[in-house]
């Protein structure tokens, strides 16, 4: 595997598709790729020379994926935060990683073509929902409530 200097390492299961996630999640961000495959020898548990693990680094940051059959899914109880500067940024992330999977609830929370829950929020969403004034933040959390995909100028509109 290849050294990250990084304590904690997010572990994904998935039935048989970890390197086509893994590629899949590396094309969404800049400084991602894929580090290391490792695959099933003689010993198994899975077919000789299939994909194990998949070590690949996501803006910077470490993950391994699992070839590890279907006992486990993933769920809405665990997620990953895409900060987005802008809406242009918001758009993007939510068109690749709602086609093929769909929207999980309100607030920006989508599901990949995996099963892997994601929110996509925009970085001017926690300034809004912790504005000192007490009626503008619940004014954004109102708005944002009311969305599936955050709509930035919609957020500004509210608290104005």
């Amino acid at each position: 595997m290849a050294k990250i200097n990084q304590k904690i390492t997010p572990f994904l299961w998935f039935n048989s598709e970890a390197e086509e996630a893994a590629k899949f999640y590396v094309s969404l961000f800049d400084d991602s790729k894929i580090l290391s495959v490792a695959r099933y020898g003689e010993s198994g548990p899975g077919p000789k020379g299939t994909v194990m693990t998949v070590e690949f680094q996501l803006a910077g940051q470490k993950f391994i994926a699992l070839n590890g059959g279907p006992q486990f899914k993933f769920t809405e109880a665990i997620s990953f935060v895409i900060n987005c500067g802008n809406q242009d940024e918001v758009d993007r992330f939510w068109s690749k990683l709602t086609t093929g999977g769909g929207i999980e609830q309100p607030c920006g929370w989508a599901r990949d073509k995996f099963g892997l829950s994601w929110q996509v929020v925009p970085t001017i969403l926690d300034k809004l929902l912790t504005d000192p004034n007490p009626a503008k933040a619940k004014l954004a959390m109102e708005a944002m409530l009311k969305m599936k995909k955050i709509d930035i100028k919609k957020l500004q509109d509210a608290v104005k």
